[in-house]
């Protein structure tokens, strides 16, 4: 508890990376929010997939929507999928209002089928925008090149975003400029920038996890990478959140897009389990913890910021990376198309298996 209190005095939002209808009903959720610091939560396929198929509290709910004649597996999944993000942005509401509209936020995201079409992903975030119909409410969008295209025509029309699947530094510039292009068409047109919040997701634990297997086993580089490469993230999000152009949109409302570590899970048993909580500590970020690092960090965690201005080190750690092979730029893109995959693989099961679960509701009717 006290560590996780001073982990946030440090300036870091903490979000559970997860939500499911029991945690909601059985206040488990709200305990977090009350009593562990945390100030905000996400959802992906993969989340509502673990929900959906390790639960039966949604039939209820399945059967009645059945039952109304909704049959299609997609709009049955938004029906059961929203109605969490709603309950969930009204347990965070009032840390919503405390820290003024910049905390207390819950992510959905588009479905991963469009994330290589640009309008279709325009379409669906701004049809699930009005859905939600909440202001804590952060629509993700993946940071492919399609989705990139996205960011700035939905920011421009008002539309809270966060950016998904990030693992590259240099795609991370293409989406702060989509940004700020959003922001600008507004003020452009006399359309009001307060209230519009972003953030943008890296992911930093797969970064090792696919860096490591090409390392050599003594390799002083494993587990390296990606602690090395978020610092300049960082140093991106210090420099283009300041300045002339950035104190122009500042002045008119605007609030900065703000870095969140995402798969902060150690995926090798011998790293600490706090290891990218630890070493990604600085004012502003935020970092999206499983239940288990959250309940790691609030057992063994330290607390010391660890990310500033001075790339010295990182840059050594990524020379050193190139200098034994490792082409960064070519495994943040595989990662992105994986990551992709991933999610299509688990919406495809969420969908199958909320099909099946309604043809039996039906057949049991």
């Amino acid at each position: 508890m006290n560590r996780l209190q001073r982990l946030q005095d440090a300036g870091v939002s903490i979000w559970l990376d997860t939500l499911s209808r029991e945690g909601l009903e059985s206040g488990a959720f709200a305990r977090l929010v009350a009593e562990s610091a945390v100030t905000g939560a996400t959802s992906n396929p993969t989340i509502f997939a673990a929900a959906i198929t390790g639960s039966d509290r949604y039939d209820e709910q399945l059967r009645a929507l059945v039952a109304a004649g909704v049959d299609d597996p997609r709009e049955l999944f938004f029906a059961i999928a929203l109605d969490d993000v709603r309950r969930a942005a009204a347990i965070l509401r009032p840390v919503h209002e405390r820290s003024r509209g910049s905390d207390g936020f819950i992510s959905f995201e588009c479905t991963p089928d469009i994330a290589d079409d640009t309008e279709a992903t325009i379409g669906q975030a701004v049809d699930l925008w009005h859905r939600i119909d909440r202001p804590n409410v952060l629509i993700k969008v993946p940071a492919t090149r399609a989705g990139v295209g996205a960011i700035e025509e939905l920011t421009a029309r008002g539309v809270n975003i966060n950016v998904t699947l990030l693992f590259s530094v240099e795609r991370y510039e293409d989406v702060i400029e989509a940004y700020l292009r959003g922001l600008e068409r507004r003020v452009a047109a006399s359309l009001p920038v307060h209230g519009i919040t972003s953030v943008a997701s890296f992911f930093v634990s797969r970064v090792d996890a696919e860096t490591d297997v090409m390392l050599s086993a003594d390799s002083a580089l494993r587990g390296r990478v990606a602690i090395a490469n978020a610092p300049h993230a960082y140093a991106r999000f210090l420099a283009r959140f300041a300045g002339a152009r950035w104190e122009a949109l500042r002045r008119a409302g605007a609030t900065p897009q703000r870095p969140l570590w995402a798969s902060p899970g150690t995926k090798d048993a011998s790293y600490s389990d706090v290891l990218y909580v630890e070493r990604l500590i600085a004012p502003g970020v935020i970092n999206t913890m499983p239940q288990k690092t959250l309940n790691a960090f609030a057992d063994h965690g330290t607390v010391e910021l660890t990310l500033g201005h001075d790339l010295s080190a990182a840059r050594a750690v990524l020379s050193a990376a190139a200098a034994e092979g490792l082409d960064l730029d070519a495994i943040t893109s595989e990662l992105e198309r994986d990551g992709v995959q991933t999610f299509c693989d688990s919406y495809e099961q969420l969908l199958n298996c909320i099909d099946s679960k309604a043809g039996s509701l039906a057949a049991s009717a």
